[in-house]
């Protein structure tokens, strides 16, 4: 009988499995059926994987050479007064291009006086800092490798969209041991979390694969290998993973690398105003964003929003931002979303608060 062609029946009670295989032994694969349903239980042989295992192991395989280890110096003074530089962080990147452009979060890099990279292959290059959008933590750095050590990891279309549910693959650097690699699912979309920058990054993708220190930058990927978010924090009490993990979109990373690659920074669309800080307007009882200065000639200023004054009796006339286009703002995390919604040159309609009733002011947003 053709070894290939062998099929096993195994009786337990009311359970049986089935093997069958193709050409060799190695990939037999048993079944085991219970009533109506067959569940895949394991294949045999050395080099059989289930279907699931081999995705993963194709993922990483994809992935891992586009994954960096990022370290970071910081300066100190010494017993002799004498400025050094010591290790101060680490934590995780990926390849953006062939032009040695290398993605992370900012806060990562924050404090850094100069930085280094360590691709898979174990070689190590000098990094400098391009820029970043703190209040989004991405940062961008930049090395010198030959083109053939660079792996750009994959994004997906602009058409791309993710689901509760997909597999998800964290591929980084906890705890210094690097091209570590977890997977989960994605738990849930749309969620708003406080970030570095201290305003909410919108849209943050939750996952429960295991992200821990050193994570931070790293790549989440999809069952395709794609870019789907960067790794950027935990919800722990314990500093550990407890399967509460977030990441920043692909959504928001491919629209702000390029700004930054290309300027040093991200374009943030602006009204043109200077904003009093929130803890002044809950001083005064305000809920929304106090317009503290307008500068004389510019676009603000032509549609019609006012600077804080005080009246001839002494009271306060205040212009307060209570929203943009529609999208409420209590605060300024409020008004710093709903402006990234648009783009410098966008027209956009603004609520204002003023004298006991409301206007709408409509201005061309600038760039900042």
């Amino acid at each position: 009988m053709n070894r290939s062609a062998v099929v096993l029946l195994v009786l337990a009670g009311c359970h049986s499995a089935v093997a069958s295989s193709g050409a060799s032994e190695s990939s037999t694969r048993i079944s085991a059926v219970a009533g109506s349903q067959t569940v895949e239980v394991a294949p045999v042989g050395p080099s059989a994987f289930l279907e699931d295992e081999s995705n993963t192991m194709a993922v990483y395989e994809a992935a891992a050479p586009a994954t960096v280890f990022v370290t970071q110096q910081q300066l100190r003074r010494s017993w002799g007064m004498q400025s050094i530089e010591v290790p101060a962080g680490s934590g995780t990147g990926f390849v953006w291009d062939k032009e040695g452009h290398i993605v992370t979060n900012y806060h990562v890099v924050a404090g850094g006086s100069s930085f280094t990279i360590t691709l898979e292959n174990q070689r190590t290059y000098d990094a400098v800092l391009v820029g970043g959008a703190p209040r989004r933590d991405i940062a961008v750095l930049k090395i010198d490798a030959p083109a053939d050590d660079l792996v750009p990891v994959r994004r997906p279309d602009d058409a791309y969209r993710l689901r509760v549910g997909q597999k998800t693959v964290a591929i980084g650097s906890p705890f210094e041991l690097d091209h570590t690699l977890t997977t989960g699912v994605v738990s849930a979309l749309g969620r708003e979390v406080p970030g570095f920058g201290k305003v909410t990054i919108p849209d943050m993708i939750q996952t429960d694969a295991s992200i821990n220190p050193g994570n931070s930058g790293g790549p989440l990927l999809d069952s395709r290998g794609q870019l789907i978010g960067m790794n950027t924090m935990i919800y722990s009490q314990s500093g550990g993973s407890a399967g509460i993990g977030f990441a920043v979109p692909v959504s928001i990373i491919k629209r702000l690398v390029p700004q930054i690659i290309e300027t040093g920074s991200a374009i943030e669309p602006v009204i043109g105003i200077r904003p009093a800080d929130d803890f002044t307007a809950k001083r005064l009882g305000i809920e929304g964003v106090i317009i503290e200065w307008v500068p004389e000639g510019s676009a603000a200023a032509q549609a019609g929003f006012r600077s804080a004054s005080r009246r001839a009796n002494g009271s306060l006339r205040l212009d307060v931002i209570t929203a943009v286009d529609g999208h409420p703002v209590r605060d300024f995390d409020d008004l710093y979303n709903a402006l990234d919604r648009f783009a410098p040159g966008d027209s956009v309609s603004v609520t204002v608060a003023r004298d006991g009733g409301t206007v709408e002011l409509d201005v061309v947003l600038s760039a900042r």
